[in-house]
């Protein structure tokens, strides 16, 4: 017979610097306890959606699961925010696990950067001059030549959130795609990004980047003057969330595609 998993007890609190978030966190501390982060079951997370990002950044190399609550503005990737019965609902809740794209942008000095990204990787134009962007997939070019304010490569997880509001498909989480969006494409105009396979490896090439600078941002890791930007999903790190039960990533990602 399976054992029951042992019941969730020792919580690290950890919140935005908002005062009133600040606020709740001592508060919640003193109510339920308050142990290191390398001795917790599960890490709650108080503030808004940004944090929840800062949050789950910390702890890439750890398996301990977040616990948010919303004390920000939208709160998509966060829980309600209640006081009570906090124990309870985190043992009864439902856990989504999430992979980050690895990003490799490449400089116009030649300086390689590496940064995971939870949500997206974006391309923007850094001046008033449209960006110029090669797409290659697994090695073929796709689009010769793309003008654009910038585009993106979004995980299932980040779809509901600057993709989406780009025009991006939105992706069931375990839908095993990524969304390549375009941000504001003015050639080929009518050409509104495509789904791909988890696995692909996606190049970008900035095509004439002395008068048309771009820069390359993982989540809210930025790398400007960029020549080439390679993309692919990393599949060795798992992201561990916790969600009330009802209410789980998987459920507000198919719900949000019937809102109006």
């Amino acid at each position: 017979m399976t054992k029951p998993a042992p019941a969730i007890e020792r919580l690290a609190f950890t919140a935005s610097g908002r005062p009133d978030a600040q606020a709740v966190r001592a508060r919640l501390a003193a109510r339920y306890g308050d142990v290191p982060v390398g001795e917790a079951q599960v890490i709650v997370a108080l503030g808004g959606d940004g944090f929840m990002l800062e949050t789950l950044h910390r702890n890439l190399g750890h398996s301990t699961p977040i616990y948010g609550m919303n004390q920000g503005s939208v709160g998509f990737l966060m829980n309600d925010y209640s006081e009570d019965r906090l124990l309870e609902r985190i043992n009864a809740a439902e856990r989504s696990v999430i992979h980050p794209l690895v990003m490799t942008a490449i400089d116009a000095h030649g300086e390689p950067s590496e940064a995971l990204a939870i949500n997206e990787v974006s391309l923007l134009r850094q001046t008033g001059q449209t960006a110029k962007l090669r797409i290659s997939i697994d090695n073929k070019v796709r689009l010769a030549e793309l003008f654009c304010d910038g585009a993106m490569v979004a995980t299932p997880a980040g779809s509901t959130a600057y993709n989406l509001s780009a025009h991006g498909p939105i992706i069931p989480l375990d839908g095993r795609v990524l969304a390549l969006t375009p941000i504001s494409a003015f050639r080929p105009r009518g050409w509104r990004g495509a789904l791909l396979k988890h696995d692909a490896k996606v190049r970008f090439e900035i095509l004439e980047p002395d008068k048309r600078p771009v820069s390359a941002v993982a989540d809210n890791f930025e790398v400007r003057d960029v020549v080439e930007v390679n993309v692919s999903e990393d599949r060795e790190t798992r992201l561990h969330m916790l969600f009330d039960a009802g209410r789980s990533l998987e459920e507000r990602v198919l719900a949000e595609q019937f809102r109006g």
